[in-house]
């Protein structure tokens, strides 16, 4: 096992070493179990190499121990006098003559450890505290190990510790840093790995060799001997705390101290300041892993029985109630669990509430049921997996068809189109939308009304019909003004407020800012965080990414406040194109990334962060990676049938094909999204797709209201493009506008895509000037350079190595024969080459490129 922050305790043992020259020394290594502490000692053995000699005896937990157990073990290795005392059975005062004769060498410190002293017999016990009081006349050191989680206060060790007074080295478990990190560098989720290791080094070690999150077999066998040990009411405690997560509180335990007294003496369970609990999660599951499933069900029984008296949190109830296999439970506990959630804002576990009643919906009156499928149907698009509302939406809308309740099935075709919408079904959405006005037309006038058609004005405007979408949000306003129903009114003003700002109009993004407060004041999540995201996101598409940054960021802490995933999703990869063309690639990637790890499903949530990667992977030469984010991109975007986004993927994946060599296949990408993006009037999409085609050899013209910077390149005003560019915040735009120009400014392209770490890029532009006759430009970099599969220097390469090995900087430096600085710049390359911004992600990222001196293929150089 790699040794992972314990350099202070190694540093006290070898100082305990070092002292032992004048007299001898006691150190007492104690921890829970797996958290090192044989892993410490074995270190430190192999740091003090000739200066010392090692003595190793252990404890076995045995049902009946070994008498002197450890000295047999040191006898063995020895023999000698000791080893025929102990056949002879001679008495105590002679075997600690002959073991205290074993530490005196004339050459080497003499170390005598004895480990887990937790499950030492009577006779071992004795004969430490002997050791202890005669240790001080030998230049020695005796190194104990113990777990003191599992000596309870009547514990025999605890005498021998009082007699020995040592130096105890308490090891704890490893910090949340350290954690995320080898969770990051094994690809794993570090907030999980965290919360079921706690930080244990065997625990974290084992959860990240498994295939999966649950217990491996080497550590459920950690707790599995503890709990048979135990006697069978103690046993039965721990099995029911066993089923409960986190832990078992103060109603569990009525009645049963002599149980809890067990298990916590016996290091099963610890006491919290409500109840008892596992020292970790990874225990408690591999315990509850254990148990027959009978069983386990008749533990959520008494758990439910036992909490639903005492008035408990309603998700524990839920989580015991489907445990038991109770439906009626199931069903009852969790509408009123996930009502409570959604009013406390958490949206996943509302959504896993209600999809956990749902399955049980049929026992239910069909106005009940379709009523609470709704609910369901809502939560998952607040969740950010709409496309889990899909269906219990269609179910409803069938149930309230099915009764003759036109109103209540408008609205929820309104909700269905909303679902379809952010799932990436457009043309479902829109249907939809018009099926609810259609109902909805048909009844008085209402707040089901006027929302349909707010949904309406919101399809318009993506849709790029601008004037239709403030006409239909006006209507929605004033309708929903008149029956007294401020969130639709709110909802209405942002569309017709996002319009406006798309059409340039004074005072629009004022009014969004008014709509947006007034939704957050009310306390409409849903609406304020829209709001925020059609701020930033207007600023983004018309290409004003200075401006939009500070937007986005606001936007962005906003959604994270209010759990609201496929908003933060979609934010996250709205940022991240920015940053790409802000030139903070890695920040893109970091960005995307989260954007893709979010819960969030599908849909059109994904393809920005998409898109992004794509062209970062593609830029630096991987292409098999970029291809198959530009793939997916597409995949997700053409349903949608919004320019949005499926204006940015085909663009990408235009210069992809034009990047590697294709530019018929670039051309074919384009046109059929520019015929649209010039019909509907969409100037960002129109201009930068015609730009494509142009670069790609189809001689396009951009629309006379296309964004003037990609007009000007394609006429050949390079120069005024790249100043536009510039003011606008968009490095990468610039570059590409530079890059058609002449020598001067195409080597200032060079320059800048080099610094980028985009290769293949720079590899196509220099192709492109050769062709335009264009010499004297720099070359690319080195061999070994551009063949390496992340651009790396062969110095880059070997600091990549050595930080993928957890070594600090300063290691690095020392390892390298390097200056801090030097190695601090070294660093600071590779994770913008890279493309991450942490250590640990360039890890991770580097063992996914197979670059990592632990991956399959070793290091490159």
């Amino acid at each position: 096992m790699e040794l992972w922050e314990r350099a202070a305790p190694l540093g006290v043992l070898d100082d305990l070493l070092r002292v032992s020259a004048t007299g001898g020394r006691v150190a007492l290594v104690a921890g829970e179990a797996g958290v090192g502490k044989s892993a410490l000692v074995t270190e430190f053995a192999r740091r003090a190499g000739a200066r010392a000699r090692f003595h190793w005896g252990w404890c076995d937990p045995l049902v009946t121990p070994r008498a002197l157990g450890p000295v047999h073990d040191i006898a063995r290795r020895s023999g000698g006098p000791l080893a025929d005392h102990l056949v002879n059975g001679a008495p105590p005062d002679q075997i600690l003559a002959a073991l205290l004769d074993q530490l005196d060498h004339p050459r080497t410190r003499p170390v005598l450890v004895v480990e887990d002293a937790h499950w030492a017999d009577e006779a071992t016990l004795d004969l430490l505290v002997l050791l202890g009081r005669r240790i001080n006349q030998r230049p020695a050191l005796l190194v104990v190990t113990y777990r003191d989680d599992e000596i309870g206060a009547d514990h025999p060790l605890h005498r021998v510790l009082a007699a020995l007074r040592g130096t105890r080295i308490a090891l704890t478990p490893l910090s949340p840093d350290r954690v995320a990190h080898e969770a990051t560098r094994a690809g794993r989720d570090a907030a999980s790995v965290l919360a079921l290791t706690g930080g244990n080094p065997l625990l974290l070690t084992e959860l990240l060799d498994a295939k999966d999150d649950r217990a491996p077999a080497g550590v459920r066998g950690l707790i599995l001997d503890r709990i048979r040990a135990l006697p069978d009411r103690a046993r039965e405690l721990a099995h029911l705390v066993a089923v409960m997560p986190t832990r078992a509180d103060k109603a569990l335990l009525a009645g049963r101290d002599d149980q809890v007294d067990a298990c916590v003496a016996g290091g099963v369970l610890v006491a919290t300041a409500d109840g008892v609990a596992y020292r970790h999660e990874l225990l408690r599951t591999a315990v509850e892993d254990a148990l027959e499933p009978r069983r386990r069900a008749a533990l959520h029984a008494t758990a439910l029985a036992t909490l639903a008296a005492v008035d408990a949190d309603p998700g524990r109830l839920v989580h015991h109630a489907r445990g038991a296999g109770d439906p009626d439970a199931v069903l009852h506990w969790g509408r009123v669990a996930a009502a409570a959630a959604a009013r406390q804002r958490a949206r996943r576990e509302a959504a896993e509430h209600y999809r956990a009643a749902a399955a049980h919906a049929d026992r239910l009156p069909r106005r009940e049921r379709a009523e609470l499928l709704e609910r369901y149907g809502v939560a998952a698009y607040l969740a950010g997996v709409a496309a889990d509302g899909l269906a219990p939406l269609r179910a409803a809308i069938g149930i309230r068809q099915e009764v003759g309740d036109p109103v209540p099935t408008g609205s929820a075709w309104r909700w269905l189109s909303r679902v379809a919408w952010w799932s990436g079904d457009g043309t479902l959405a829109r249907t939809a939308g018009d099926r609810a006005v259609e109902i909805l037309g048909t009844q008085p006038p209402g707040r089901e009304l006027a929302m349909a058609y707010s949904n309406q004005a919101g399809l318009r405007m993506f849709d790029y019909a601008f004037a239709e979408s403030i006409e239909l949000g006006e209507r929605a306003r004033t309708l929903a003004e008149e029956f007294g129903d401020p969130e639709t009114a709110v909802h209405a003003a942002i569309s017709v407020g996002t319009s406006a700002m798309q059409l340039g109009r004074p005072g629009a993004r004022a009014a969004l800012e008014a709509a947006q407060a007034a939704a957050a004041a009310a306390g409409y999540a849903d609406q304020a965080t829209r709001a925020l995201l059609n701020i930033a996101g207007v600023l983004a598409e018309r290409a004003e990414f200075t401006e939009s940054t500070p937007a986005l960021d606001r936007a962005v802490a906003y959604a994270r406040e209010q759990d609201l995933a496929g908003y933060l999703q979609c934010l996250l990869g709205t940022r991240a194109t920015v940053r790409f063309q802000a030139g903070d690639w890695a920040g893109a990637v970091a960005d995307a990334e989260e954007s893709l790890r979010l819960p969030a499903q599908g849909g059109i949530g994904r393809v920005p962060a998409l898109v992004v990667l794509g062209r970062v992977h593609g830029a630096r030469g991987e292409r098999a990676v970029a291809r198959a984010h530009l793939d997916e991109a597409d995949r997700h975007a053409g349903p949608s049938r919004e320019l949005q986004w499926v204006g940015p993927a085909k663009s990408a994946r235009a210069e992809h094909f034009r990047w590697y060599g294709d530019p018929q296949r670039a051309a074919r990408e384009v046109p059929h999204a520019l015929d649209r993006a010039t019909r509907e009037h969409a100037p960002p999409h129109s201009g930068e797709l015609a730009f494509r085609l142009w670069q790609a050899g189809g001689g396009a013209h951009a629309p006379v209201d296309a964004l003037a910077p990609y007009r000007w390149m394609i006429d050949g005003d390079w120069r005024a493009a790249a100043d536009e560019w510039q003011r606008r915040g968009g490095h990468f735009l610039r570059l590409e506008a530079l890059a058609l120009g002449d020598r001067a400014a195409a080597t200032e392209a060079l320059r800048g895509l080099d610094a980028l770490g985009a290769t293949q890029a720079a590899t196509a532009l220099r192709a492109d000037l050769r062709r335009r006759g264009i010499g004297g430009v720099p070359r690319g970099p080195r061999r070994t350079t551009a063949t390496h599969p992340a651009g790396l220097t062969r110095r880059q390469a070997e600091v990549l190595s050595l930080l993928a090995d957890g070594l600090s900087n300063a290691d690095i430096a020392t390892r390298l024969r390097l200056a801090p600085k030097t190695v601090d710049h070294h660093v600071s390359a590779v994770l913008a080459r890279l493309g991450v911004t942490s250590r640990g992600q360039a890890a991770a990222r580097a063992h996914k490129l197979g670059i990592s001196p632990h991956s399959s293929n070793g290091p490159a150089t």
